[in-house]
């Protein structure tokens, strides 16, 4: 009788180990820097409050976070509202900091050798061609919406092999978000799109 009871306690302890290791584990946060519309599988963080902000905060301060606690960033049109003296690698070092290893970050950015052809462009009209400065320049509707950086393929590649990013590929349209990566004028795609990764050792 006393073998049974063991027996059987044993039993429960080993089902209950194993139904904890077998168990799936909570899966990373995903972080969509400067987002605005809601999506079910992605939390939004932004400088400013709004409806579907999740956290609220800059992209160069990143310390509501844990290190290695999110599996990916998607920052679009984001980054070149930052100061390319300290601002840039601050907000490249966080990303790295609290991806987990192995974590992606999708970046996009205006890409500024395409907006300097298109202003360039004698075809262009001079409507056309204050969008393309706009571009270059940003709307300039609020105190956060300047560019303060331009960049190519070579300068942003660069900046994230400094965070400590590897993997760097440029790519085309991400797929994730209908937003600015995807914007196309005059039958040319305006933006830079790179994917990079956390290393995982």
């Amino acid at each position: 009788m006393l073998f049974s009871l063991i027996r059987h306690f044993i039993g429960r302890c080993v089902r209950k180990r194993d139904d904890a290791v077998h168990q799936p584990s909570k899966a990373p946060l995903r972080l969509h820097v400067g987002g605005q519309v809601a999506h079910a599988d992605w939390k939004i963080l932004d400088i400013q409050p709004g409806p579907n902000v999740s956290f609220v905060g800059p992209c160069t301060d990143l310390s509501q976070f844990d290190a290695d606690s999110i599996g990916e960033i998607y920052a679009s049109h984001v980054i070149e509202h930052l100061g390319y003296r300290r601002e840039l690698a601050l907000a490249f070092r966080e990303f790295n900091r609290v991806l987990v290893p192995g974590g992606s970050a999708y970046i996009s950015v205006p890409d500024l050798p395409t907006l300097c052809d298109l202003y360039l462009d004698p075809a262009l009209t001079q409507d056309e061609r204050y969008r393309v400065m706009k571009m270059m320049f940003g709307g300039q509707i609020d105190g956060a919406d300047f560019h303060h950086v331009g960049l190519n393929e070579e300068f942003l590649t660069s900046h994230l092999r400094k965070a400590g990013f590897t993997d760097i590929v440029r790519t085309g349209n991400f797929g994730l978000f209908d937003d600015s990566s995807s914007f196309v004028f005059k039958g040319r795609p305006i933006s830079l799109n790179v994917c990079a990764r956390k290393p995982r050792g």
